[in-house]
């Protein structure tokens, strides 16, 4: 069936639809930016599209002209029904009503060849999310998410930047990243008060790096950044290695204990704490 073109402004007046504060809800006014997000995202009719927080679905609706299917996964009660009237009769739209953090990804993907994930997520819930959808192995090809640009300049930042932290690490260990455009406060109702950015992670098909311990490299990363001041020495002296143990990892690693963590790429990352793993197995 077609797809009708409906304005979000429209939607909201014609269900009387009250913004919740506590949901961080923000909806995309400006045409121009949806077909941003469609077209950043390179949907094509074989994708599997997962929608988090759809809202009163102008993005879904687009989705739905280009894709095989739309998954749209909703909080909040009220957006429930609206979706459901506007896109229920489209036989390739699929509502489900539940907390993004607690859906099964592994069931909803199943054994689609092609899935592609595409978010416009209320702020506070961005970083868990992109973790978790990262973190939990999801076969996913990309994730083009609409995020507050401090949070997405973090993740597409390179060492040596105020900017490079933990987040920027961990994202890019697991994607390639492309910032699709800058977004003003202006194209949303109701407006916030920070810049976004629509930015898509292309999942990698395997990490950037290879590591003895995944769970040690994110140890190591973590440590640098929480004491981001201090030096790489300082830093990691939380993961309880014998000083001269310590002494032959950074030297083997060729990593001067004297630089802090913002420094380091995710290779040097890689090797120092493949040299901390290889030290931790002598102590054994």
């Amino acid at each position: 069936m077609d797809i009708r073109d409906v304005k979000t402004q429209e939607l909201v007046k014609k269900y009387n639809f009250k913004f919740t504060k506590s949901l961080g809800q923000n909806f995309l006014v400006d045409d121009s930016v949806l077909e941003d997000i469609v077209n950043g995202a390179e949907v094509t009719e074989e994708d599997v599209v997962i929608e988090i927080g759809p809202g009163v679905g102008t993005l879904t609706a687009q989705l739905l002209k280009k894709a095989k299917k739309v998954i749209a996964i909703e909080l909040d009660d009220e957006l429930v029904p609206i979706l459901q009237n506007e896109l229920g009769e489209n036989p390739n739209f699929q509502l489900i009503h539940k907390d993004a953090l607690k859906v099964d990804f592994n069931e909803l993907i199943g054994d689609e060849k092609s899935v592609k994930l595409v978010a416009n997520l209320p702020y506070y819930v961005t970083t868990p999310i992109i973790v978790r959808l990262l973190n939990e192995g999801y076969n996913f090809k990309s994730l083009t998410v609409m995020i507050q640009k401090e949070v997405a300049e973090r993740i597409n930042s390179e060492p040596n930047c105020k900017e490079y932290g933990s987040i920027s690490v961990l994202v890019q260990y697991y994607c390639d990243t492309n910032i699709i455009r800058y977004v003003s406060p202006n194209c949303f109702i109701p407006r916030p008060k920070v810049e976004s950015v629509v930015i898509r992670l292309d999942r990698l098909e395997k990490p950037r790096v290879e590591l003895r311990s995944e769970k040690l490299f994110f140890d190591v990363v973590r440590s640098s950044f929480n004491m981001r001041r201090k030096t790489l020495w300082n830093a990691v002296k939380s993961i309880g290695l014998p000083k001269e143990n310590m002494e032959r990892a950074f030297e083997s690693s060729g990593i001067d204990q004297k630089r802090r963590g913002e420094t380091l790429s995710i290779e040097e990352f890689a090797a120092l704490s493949d040299a901390i793993y290889d030290e931790k197995d002598k102590v054994k």
